[in-house]
């Protein structure tokens, strides 16, 4: 992770290493060279897009709630870390929007601000719930995804969610810039 100071901010600086979408509800899903981010939607062409909840047990809970889950992020460094476990997991194989390198994204706080290329901006909003449908794309896998501490607590490891506070084109290498909200920070939780 490369931190950089700007306007006496404290920055992290990453990159986009893939890209995905898909029109329907897939467990996976297609790799693509760029996406377009529209501010309060998501992504453009996923079936995750939408200002209220997409996804289907979210959708079935309560069709009227405010979707937190516009935009999926996973690092590279965590499906790396899967395949040295024996899981091969390419990237938007666990149904990613975008997968980063350089940037450890279960470590930031609630609130921080991911620069995305030139302009699109995704604030993140919590941690991904693994849930069975992992354990039923590859046997095994959930527990990679959802270790528990030594003190017996659950750790949540399949990627962050966000929503898009501003629009813009992200494109396969494009930078990632991190701002930290103020304040204590919060940690991610599961959304």
């Amino acid at each position: 992770m490369v931190r950089a100071r700007s306007s006496g901010k404290d920055r992290v600086v990453a990159s986009v290493e893939s890209l995905h979408r898909s029109s329907s509800h897939d467990f996976s899903k297609a790799r693509c060279d760029r996406v377009e981010l529209v501010a309060g939607v998501g992504v453009v062409g996923d079936a995750h897009a939408g200002p209220l909840v997409q996804h289907r047990s979210r959708v079935a809970a309560d069709p009227s709630r405010p979707n937190l889950r516009q935009v999926h992020l996973i690092p590279q460094e965590l499906l790396d870390a899967l395949a040295d476990a024996g899981n091969d997991v390419g990237p938007g194989a666990l149904g990613e929007n975008v997968t980063t390198r350089g940037l450890d994204l279960h470590d930031l706080p609630a609130g921080a601000v991911l620069q995305l290329g030139d302009t699109a901006l995704v604030a993140l909003t919590g941690l991904r719930n693994p849930c069975r449908q992992i354990e039923a794309f590859r046997s095994g896998l959930l527990a990679h995804v959802r270790p528990r501490g030594e003190d017996g607590s659950v750790r949540l490891r399949a990627g962050v969610m966000g929503v898009v506070v501003l629009g813009g084109v992200v494109e396969v290498g494009d930078a990632i810039e991190v701002t930290l909200p103020p304040g204590p920070p919060r940690p991610l939780e599961r959304v």
